[in-house]
């Protein structure tokens, strides 16, 4: 029960354990992005926009000197090594335990302890892989990757205030600017429109031939996410997309873990951190949810109001990611993270596996919730989302107007940086003041981790199952916090020392 925490723990050990850099390898494949979001700024009492720009001198930080690690420690080597080898071993775990167990995560551990089982029995227990499954997963990748390429948008053109087609991300460490092709709510339509048709009208497959196919599809899954990483890895070193990009540390797992190039691409368009973040993993959110579904209705004859609930909260989140894909690229895992194993292998199999745990857990376990108690998820969900929503949103309108605009019916507060690209460039950030980001730098965390906990008290208070979405949430978005402080600091110098005393709370005022 406690093994899973231990990982995560582990996790957040080697992802912000770093050593200092050395000034040699500062000057080489340095690296820098745009805020991605948590961008401020402040006005002098007069009303002009206080220019605090980071001197060239001392307070200046060194191009490249932040991002992930240059240089690991011993520690941080061998904890790389056991997440690469334990982590998929906790996904099949929590699949067995689930599919096997009726999802009691501690029930296969006391039989270990109790001599009652063995790892050979534990092992046999494992999902077959099946001729199906491959079939299955072929077809999905293929499909996926056709509509990110090969279909030009066409749904910003037909739906109002929506934004797609030809999009510029952030600025890269090497002072380059990008163009995607925004098309994810099309592809999110797409493949629900065609997998509603099929299901129920030309009856190719049955709705719930994900969770039928879920045990053999988390091999090919696997095998996806290790062959992804892998061709990363060694495209970095011998055709990397543009190598002022890449990053290395003096640990070659470390560096397969965490990738070396920040935005690496096959042709124009297919950009291999846009397309795995947000498909196919993403895309398959709410269908997994939806066969699930469709999984409990043929066991039982009936839907309960906790399935509904956490497909309609999850689905909220989904779709609310392909409306906004536009802005996401200016977030942490697009401006900010390199490709390695941690996003490939990450997005193909830990996403679908461990975000879906709700849906999986109701199949086995069939909760009806009490009006109250629906209601009471509903309202925190909803307002979850909606905080949600407003905090990014306000961010997104201040970048977008160039602080211009106004916020809760006031000209923003901001405070103006400068930092430097790696190609000697000095470039202007704004870290805004007002609004949500002048109540804490990361209210937008502390409304996701409603929604979080709506998902998982949606399932009732029987298991631990369920609520391991949050615990790891939790984990993952404090270190998120402390990851993307710890670069802005190394970016910006002193001027983030001030902004963290004009802004000192992180979720919530007067208590983190």
């Amino acid at each position: 029960m406690y093994l899973p925490l231990i990982f995560l723990l582990l996790q957040t050990c080697i992802f912000h354990s770093r050593l200092p850099l050395k000034t040699a390898m500062a000057k080489v494949q340095q690296r820098t992005r745009v805020p991605s979001g948590s961008d401020t700024v402040v006005l002098e009492s007069n009303g002009h926009h206080k220019d605090d720009k980071v001197a060239n001198g001392a307070s200046t930080p060194k191009p490249g000197q932040w991002g992930r690690a240059w240089e690991v420690n011993l520690f941080t080597g061998v904890g790389v090594l056991i997440l690469l080898t334990t982590t998929p071993l906790m996904v099949l775990y929590f699949y067995i335990a689930c599919d096997k167990y009726q999802c009691a995560l501690s029930t296969p551990v006391l039989e270990l302890y109790r001599g009652q089982a063995t790892l050979y029995d534990l092992w046999m227990k494992a999902p077959a892989m099946t001729a199906k499954a491959w079939k299955i997963g072929a077809i999905w990748l293929t499909w996926q990757i056709f509509l990110a390429v090969g279909l030009p948008d066409i749904f910003h053109k037909i739906i109002p205030s929506y934004t797609g087609g030809i999009c510029k991300g952030a600025r890269t460490p090497a002072g380059l600017v990008n163009e995607y092709n925004i098309n994810g709510l099309q592809a999110w339509a797409l493949t629900h429109i065609i997998f509603f048709a099929n299901a129920f009208y030309f009856h190719w497959f049955s709705p719930t031939i994900i969770f039928d196919n879920f045990g053999g599809l988390l091999w090919v899954a696997n095998a996806v996410g290790y062959t992804v990483s892998i061709f990363a890895f060694v495209k970095a070193f011998h055709f990397p997309t543009c190598a002022e990009d890449r990053k290395f540390s003096n640990n070659v797992f470390y560096d397969f873990l965490m990738g070396i190039e920040f935005n690496p691409r096959i042709g124009k368009w297919f950009d291999f951190k846009l397309f795995f973040n947000g498909r196919p993993g993403i895309v398959a959110w709410t269908l997994i949810n939806l066969s699930a579904a469709f999984k409990q209705y043929e066991l039982y004859g009936y839907v309960t109001n906790s399935m509904i609930l956490v497909n309609v909260l999850q689905a909220m989140y989904v779709v609310d990611y392909f409306w906004n894909e536009h802005w996401y690229l200016h977030t942490i895992d697009i401006c900010h993270d390199h490709f390695g194993w941690y996003l490939g292998w990450g997005d193909c199999v830990w996403l679908p596996w461990m975000y879906t745990l709700q849906g999986q857990y109701l199949v086995y376990n069939p909760t009806d919730l009490t009006t109250v108690h629906c209601l009471a998820m509903w309202t925190l969900g909803l307002g979850g989302y909606l905080l949600f929503r407003s905090v990014n949103g306000q961010k997104d309108y201040f970048r977008r107007t160039d602080g211009n605009g106004l916020i809760w019916g006031k000209k923003p507060e901001y405070l103006q940086c400068s930092y430097i690209s790696s190609d000697g460039k000095q470039h202007q950030s704004k870290l805004l003041l007002s609004g949500w980001w002048g109540v804490a730098r990361h209210f937008n965390y502390t409304a996701d981790l409603m929604g979080c906990t709506a998902y998982c008290m949606s399932c009732g208070f029987n298991h631990l199952y369920p609520y391991f979405y949050l615990v790891f949430m939790m984990i993952l978005l404090t270190h998120r916090c402390f990851r993307d402080e710890e670069r802005c600091r190394a970016k910006y110098g002193q001027q983030w020392d001030k902004y963290e005393s004009l802004v000192p709370y992180r979720y919530i005022p007067g208590v983190f």
